[in-house]
């Protein structure tokens, strides 16, 4: 039987040679985690009272709205049929978790993110609308849906029932991207990604993206509009990446040590796998450059006592080492785990073209494509307070 085994060492069948999901799917799940992370942040200012991030809890959540509307988008690609897309509104697959998503994104991105948005600005939108005259006093009255009340009774209103919003945000937002996780956990027949961790896992460095995130939009707006940056609101946000980034590590390390402690058929196969096809991408990358150094500079700023030139520095290398960990992440989940073949004997390579449906230049034009929304959406609607519209208006 050896000798036999040893005669086919390198083999796959020729429908594992091609691999089905691209750089697209490692699109995917990277958006969403930065939207849920994202929003996450915005609510630790809105439901745990975190005053320190209140500078960054408009914009947060305008980060998130522009992730989420391309968050749909690489699979819509993928597909090659967008408009088939709509069948799962149509004929709804109860157990189909992948045909769930379409309700899960729907509902997060209408019941929970927009509307909250709305309640937050729909005073400045009122004032807005006061304000202008002729097209732009007609856009702003269009987005305030016929309202025109802000009494102080009104503006309670929408402060309660935004509140309860971002409460059921908070799980909203773990389904969101915890279920994308699940998706890859459930998958048993591939045990790289067969784990009841992996939603755990996805959960946590979603939140830890997002935070980076947010962290460094906030210093590249603010020196872009020459206001000086909070360091308070930075020094609060970095403290809390720092901690998610702990319990994400930590999870993946537990990962990282049952696989190794439970040492099945497989574990040979991927083991040669990270020491060679995944090397520069999950040793180095992932795991050096995306975590243990940008670790190792948040918690530097917790023990020593640095300026605040120093700290911005810190951070902002820090939230981008940790955007391309955690990009590096979802690459090695998605590709990685079919650079192997199902009886562990060969190995094949990804070779991502760059002008294709699915190559490297619409993974570009989709990764900017949120940062133009977030643009257009902060100048119809500042997260400032200093651009909000005069309050001389009359709110009765």
């Amino acid at each position: 039987m050896d000798t036999l085994l040893a005669m086919v060492e390198g083999f796959m069948y020729p429908n594992e040679v091609e691999l089905q999901w691209s750089v697209l799917i490692v699109l995917y799940p990277y958006i969403t985690g930065l939207v849920a992370g994202a929003f996450i942040l915005a609510s630790l200012e809105r439901v745990f009272n975190v005053e320190a991030v209140k500078p960054t809890y408009r914009l947060a959540l305008l980060t998130a709205l522009a992730f989420l509307v391309v968050a749909p988008l690489p699979l819509q690609l993928h597909l090659g049929h967008p408009e088939r897309s709509f069948q799962m509104y149509l004929t709804p697959k109860t157990d189909s978790a992948m045909a769930m998503f379409g309700f899960v994104y729907l509902w997060y991105l209408m019941a929970v993110l927009v509307l909250e948005i709305w309640l937050d600005y729909r005073r400045d939108i009122v004032l807005k609308a006061r304000s202008s005259t002729g097209f732009v006093r007609g856009f702003y009255q269009v987005l305030a849906l016929g309202s025109d009340n802000i009494s102080p009774r009104s503006l309670e209103i929408d402060e309660r029932l935004g509140r309860f919003i971002t409460i059921v945000g908070i799980p909203s937002a773990f389904l969101l991207h915890g279920y994308v996780g699940f998706l890859f956990g459930s998958v048993k027949a591939n045990p790289w990604w067969s784990t009841p961790l992996m939603p755990v896992v996805f959960l946590f460095s979603a939140i830890v993206s997002g935070i980076a995130l947010v962290m460094l939009v906030y210093m590249v707006v603010s020196r872009l509009r020459g206001k000086p940056i909070d360091m308070r609101c930075l020094d609060t946000i970095a403290r809390y990446l720092l901690y998610a980034f702990i319990i994400d590590f930590s999870l993946e390390m537990l990962d990282l040590i049952h696989r190794m402690y439970e040492a099945d058929e497989s574990f040979k196969s991927l083991d040669f796998m990270v020491k060679s096809r995944l090397f520069v991408s999950q040793i180095l990358i992932q795991i050096i450059f995306g975590t243990l150094l940008p670790l190792g500079l948040l918690a530097l700023t917790q023990v020593v006592r640095l300026t605040e030139m120093a700290r911005k520095n810190i951070y902002a290398i820090a939230g981008v080492l940790t955007l391309i960990g955690i990009f590096a992440m979802r690459w090695n989940v998605v590709i990685g785990g079919q650079l192997f073949s199902k009886s562990f004997l060969g190995y094949t390579v990804y070779k991502m073209d760059f002008a294709t449906r699915e190559g490297m230049l619409p993974a570009i034009i989709l990764m900017v494509a949120p940062f133009f929304i977030l643009w257009g959406l902060i100048r119809i609607l500042p997260p400032w307070g200093d651009d909000a519209p005069p309050s001389t208006v009359d709110t009765e």
